[in-house]
């Protein structure tokens, strides 16, 4: 379980089915418990409600499609759905994050630990209770990052043509890139690297995070697995982290 501090970065898919192994492994189920909790009862009441509004919110986005359109309904309206999917998966993703963000935090830092054999800090329950002011600011930064851009992009959903059409494709773009940035801040958050830092950081090694963000987006609409997605996305970036991030950012060895 020790990782090389000498390891070579890999693909997104890679991370993304470590994190799937990483979950099940002893002395870290515990931590997942809590995080696992919240996203079940929060994605998985969502996702049941939004399923019994389909029927009526598919047909009310199809109006939208200009005449000259109508011969594409059949390509539309899979596309109508994947939309509300995408939006929906992840404002409620989002949420459930916010909700979890201390117990991430402490999965992240557990699992970063038992990686690399490293010492974390003594975080017990009154620690975590401690460090929620600054977990939740940084929840704000990311949040105050991502609400003008998904804002932009949900403009473009109300003009017709390109609103059933190119918007989908770019919400999903988006979504990676922000999945990407939600899950590997959890161990930068955990070494105090600033927001802007990690950001930069992430950029120069954006396919990898793209693969990743992408893999965490398709899964956060697929019923039943969404809701062990978060843990499983926590421990995949941690090993990211592991392999691309922490010989240059880490402040505890």
């Amino acid at each position: 379980m020790v990782a090389s501090s000498g390891s070579v970065s890999k693909s997104g898919v890679y991370y993304f089915s470590q994190g799937w192994k990483l979950v099940r492994e002893p002395g870290i189920k515990r931590y997942v418990i809590l995080p696992l909790l919240v996203n079940i009862l929060l994605m998985g009441g969502a996702f049941w409600w939004l399923f019994t509004r389909l029927d009526s919110w598919i047909p009310a986005m199809l109006s939208h499609v200009p005449d000259w359109l109508q011969w594409l309904s059949y390509l539309i309206w899979p596309l109508a759905v994947v939309s509300l999917l995408l939006v929906f998966g992840y404002f409620f993703s989002t949420l459930a994050n916010w909700i979890a963000a201390p117990f991430n935090g402490l999965l992240a830092e557990q699992l970063e630990a038992r990686l690399t054999g490293a010492t974390p800090p003594d975080t017990g329950v009154l620690g975590v209770m401690k460090d929620v002011p600054r977990i939740m600011k940084r929840e704000w930064q990311k949040f105050a990052w991502y609400l003008p851009r998904a804002l932009a992009l949900l403009i473009l959903y109300f003009i017709p043509g390109i609103g059933q059409t190119v918007a989908p494709v770019l919400w999903f773009l988006f979504s990676a890139w922000m999945l990407a940035i939600q899950y590997c801040d959890y161990p930068f958050d955990n070494h105090k690297v600033p927001f802007r830092e990690m950001r930069v950081a992430l950029r120069k090694k954006k396919v990898v995070n793209m693969q990743f963000g992408s893999l965490v987006s398709l899964f956060t609409l697929i019923p039943f697995l969404n809701l062990f997605i978060m843990p499983v996305a926590v421990c995949g970036a941690t090993a990211m982290w592991v392999d691309c991030y922490r010989p240059e950012h880490a402040m505890w060895k």
